[in-house]
Formats: C-alpha cells, sequence, structure tokens
C-alpha cells in the first residue's frame, strides 16, 4: 500500500497526515502556522512530515490563494509573504518526494469528489462556509483550477452591485454577506445599535472569542431573530451565487462543507437548494445538493490525492 502525506496550510494551523491507497487517514499532525514568511512554513511542512510514522511516497498540499504550476499569489491570511512564491519547488528540494501544490478550496473539492458527498459526479462545485467563502471545481470529471489558478472564488463573486464591504476591498461580494466573519461584524453592529440578540449570551456561555458556527447553529435552533435574519441573507446570497454558477457550467452536483455545514447537516444545503431554484434556468430534478461527507478531512484527503497525482505522473 502506497502512502502519500496531505498538508493542509492555514492561517492558524498547519495538518497533515498520511493517507493511504483507499484514502483512509491515519498519523494526523498538527502545528501551528509560522508568521515569519514562507521558508518558516517549508520547514514547518518538513517537521510534520518528519513527525510522521512512515515515510511518505509523495506530499500534496493545499493553500489559500491562487496556485499556478506550484506557484502560490498572494496567498490570504499567511503573514510576511510575498507576491509570488514557488512553493512546490522549496517543498520537492526539502522533502526529496513528488510534491503538488492547490488552492485549499480546489483541494477540498478534490477529496470530497474522490472520497466524500462527489462520488460519481462529472460536474461539481464544491462550496466551502467558513470564515471566508471558498469553492472548487470538477469539470468533466477532472478538477478544474482556471488559466492563472484562480477558478473557484465563489466567495468573491458579486451578487449586490454596491452592496455590503468585502473583506477584500470591493462590495456585494456573496462573502460579504455569507463568511462568518462578515456575519459576526454584522451581528455585532446590530448589537452595539441596541439590538437583542442570544448570539452573544450563548458566545459566552461556550467561552467562545469569536461567533463559532457551533454559537450560530444553537441561536440558529433557539430561534434567535438576529441569527435567523443573518442567515437568511447568507443562504440568499450563497443561493443566487450558486445558482450563476450552475446556469454557466450546467452542474450535477453541489457539495456544501466548512463549519457550518458540519452543525447544521443536511438542512444548509437543502436551504441553499431552495434559495438558489428561482435562478436557475435549467432546473433538473437529477441535480442534487449534499452535504460534505469528509468533516474536517477533505483538505487533507484531497491534498493527498494531488500527491498521489505528481507521483503517478513521475
Amino acid at each position: 500500500m502506497t502512502l502519500v502525506a496531505g498538508i493542509d496550510i492555514g492561517g492558524t494551523n498547519i495538518e497533515g497526515a498520511l493517507v493511504d491507497d483507499e484514502h483512509g487517514v491515519s498519523e494526523r499532525v498538527k502545528h501551528r502556522t509560522p508568521t515569519d514568511g514562507p521558508d518558516a512554513v517549508v520547514q514547518r511542512v518538513v517537521d510534520l512530515v518528519d513527525a510522521l510514522d512512515e515515510r511518505p511516497s509523495a506530499v500534496g498540499v493545499g493553500i489559500p490563494g491562487p496556485v499556478s504550476d506550484g506557484v502560490v499569489a498572494q496567498p490570504p491570511n499567511l503573514a510576511n509573504w510575498p507576491p509570488r512564491v514557488e512553493l512546490a519547488g522549496l517543498l520537492r528540494a526539502a522533502l526529496d518526494v513528488p510534491v503538488e501544490v492547490g488552492n485549499d478550496a480546489n483541494v477540498g473539492a478534490l477529496g470530497e469528489w474522490v472520497a466524500g458527498a462527489g462520488r460519481g459526479s462529472r460536474f461539481m462545485l464544491g462550496v466551502w462556509m467558513g470564515t471566508g467563502i471558498g469553492g472548487g471545481l470538477i469539470l468533466d470529471g477532472r478538477p478544474y483550477t482556471g488559466a492563472f489558478g484562480g477558478a473557484g472564488e465563489l466567495g468573491h463573486m458579486v451578487v449586490h452591485h454596491g452592496g455590503a464591504q468585502c473583506g477584500c476591498g470591493r462590495r456585494g461580494c456573496i462573502e460579504a454577506y455569507a463568511g462568518r466573519a462578515s456575519m459576526e461584524r454584522t451581528a455585532e453592529a446590530a448589537h452595539d445599535g441596541g439590538r437583542t440578540s442570544a448570539l452573544f449570551d450563548i458566545r459566552r456561555d461556550e467561552s467562545k472569542k469569536r461567533l463559532t458556527s457551533k454559537v450560530w447553529a444553537r441561536a440558529l435552533d433557539a430561534g434567535d431573530g438576529l441569527a435567523t435574519q443573518l442567515y437568511a441573507e447568507a443562504i440568499e446570497a450563497v443561493g443566487v451565487g450558486v445558482a450563476s454558477v450552475i446556469n454557466l457550467l450546467d452542474l450535477d452536483r453541489i457539495v456544501i462543507g466548512g463549519g457550518l455545514a458540519e452543525k447544521l447537516g443536511q438542512q444548509l444545503a437543502d436551504d441553499i437548494a431552495e434559495a438558489a431554484l428561482p435562478f436557475t434556468m435549467v432546473p433538473n430534478d437529477s441535480r442534487t445538493f449534499a452535504v460534505a461527507e469528509l468533516g474536517d478531512e477533505p483538505g487533507i484527503i484531497g491534498a493527498a490525492a494531488l500527491g498521489r497525482a505528481a507521483m503517478l505522473l513521475g
């Protein structure tokens, strides 16, 4: 059995594991993400791989930001990175095994496609609802990353021209309404303006500093008015964006993942399907909306699939 390491680089943590031929995950390891640039991140990945019980035959990596031919461009949430870093080359030299690098959302979609809710799909969109909104595409049975590695940026599709401010600096992006960070800022502004909400009582009860997916889920379950309103706005924004992608690409499956999906389950996917339907030009009963199946592992499994492909291609 061939073991490949899947590495998921995030703004807070770097996680990795060994993944076998059947997409089974073992030997999970986590380290804090260094804040002093790419060389430190490369060394942290090397340390993580060295900490695994067995030496992998290849390594696959998911990382935020556009990735083309192993070059990472302006990764968000990673401190002290220059505009372009040849990350795959640096890791190949440091690890002396085949290495492939991809955008984290695309890698997550790949993981769900090979081993999760996307199995059997030929035209799939993966939607990741977390602090921001990510997306990844499978088109005609192959991962699709675009001409410059930037395909799948669902969160930065504009659904309200001149609308709410997004963290990217533009207005009206899906992420400005459905990203958990944006939802939290909107909720706090309403709370500061005098609106009561169970969100903040639950946050205190959970001893959390942020309005996590668990806090949102509990507030929605309690019927909190502000949480319900902001959730509805988020679902509408995602639904409009997903419908536009369906109209352009004629997808057969939409997989919804991320922290909110883990807490709300299939109901979240059903709500997005309902919101997308009025804006979908060609509805089809065979098109399915499904919640992701792999929990917090799609990035690791998808990264390992990239690494395995690099190994097989030589």
